[in-house]
């Protein structure tokens, strides 16, 4: 763990905290895109993630690579979050989450349920349903959502004790979108929010947390860059600055400028 984050040095008194269960990380990452497995394994160790994500569908598709790459997914010793990705249908993600429990033996799933293939927008009107047959089921629900304060409000009304609304479409990169839905659903609702999908730059990841969203979960602006380690560290580093920003109490913008130097007492000279 990075010495310099909050929960390292005792200055955060409330661990992220999903399901009951601890985390010493705000960061979650996604496995896919990455230039080779070593790399994807050395950006893990840099970020030192609370929870990698990881794809049935896309396990399943490598076929014998399948069993190498579930091994180094265990030889990190971080927690697996499986997903759903790419299922369009409620029967579909039933299937692939009860098939992701025996694969990789967790209850935990990043619910996906896609309702629009171009911009991957999830199915609002099913995912409450989706969530809520996975909950009944014994699975602890993360599901990937809009930031729309009724849907998120309709998630948590089923059982869901966390919710992970997009900054943006996924992968695109453009950071959090609409700041006033983002907001205003961080102040309506008490429960844990990861911020999932559409961020590209650490200072995005750094502002949503300043907002007091509890994690945030990425995965191509890690594994597209450059340097895939250093911006998994970077990326690291942001997260616990912003929480580190939300806990100090930020300053309120103001109007009309503020003299930082106290005038009272200084002298003044007036021009003849």
């Amino acid at each position: 763990m990075n010495p310099l984050s909050p929960t390292a040095n005792g200055d955060d008194p409330d661990p992220l905290v999903l399901y009951g269960q601890s985390f010493s990380s705000r960061l979650l990452l996604g496995t896919s895109r990455y230039p080779s497995p070593t790399i994807m394994a050395q950006a893990m160790d840099r970020a030192q993630p609370a929870m990698i994500t990881a794809s049935l569908r896309r396990q399943t598709a490598q076929g014998d690579h399948s069993a190498t790459f579930w091994k180094l997914l265990q030889a990190m010793g971080v927690p697996v979050l499986p997903n759903t990705a790419g299922c369009h249908s409620l029967q579909e993600v039933i299937t692939t989450a009860e098939m992701a429990r025996e694969v990789f033996g967790t209850d935990w799933i990043k619910l996906e349920l896609i309702g629009d293939d171009y911009s991957l927008q999830p199915d609002t009107l099913n995912l409450p349903e989706a969530a809520s047959q996975l909950i009944q089921k014994g699975f602890k629900v993360l599901p990937y959502c809009t930031e729309d304060l009724v849907l998120c409000q309709k998630l948590v009304d089923v059982g869901c004790q966390a919710v992970m609304p997009w900054a943006a479409p996924i992968g695109t990169g453009k950071g959090p979108i609409n700041p006033y839905a983002l907001r205003m659903l961080r102040e309506r609702l008490d429960v844990p929010m990861i911020v999932d999908a559409g961020l590209g730059l650490p200072s995005h990841a750094c502002q949503v947390m300043e907002w007091g969203y509890d994690a945030v979960l990425l995965n191509t602006a890690v594994a597209l860059a450059q340097n895939p380690v250093a911006m998994a560290g970077a990326f690291a580093d942001a997260v616990n600055a912003g929480r580190a920003a939300f806990l100090s109490g930020a300053m309120q913008a103001q109007e009309t400028a503020q003299a930082s130097t106290p005038v009272l007492g200084t002298p003044f000279w007036h021009q003849a």
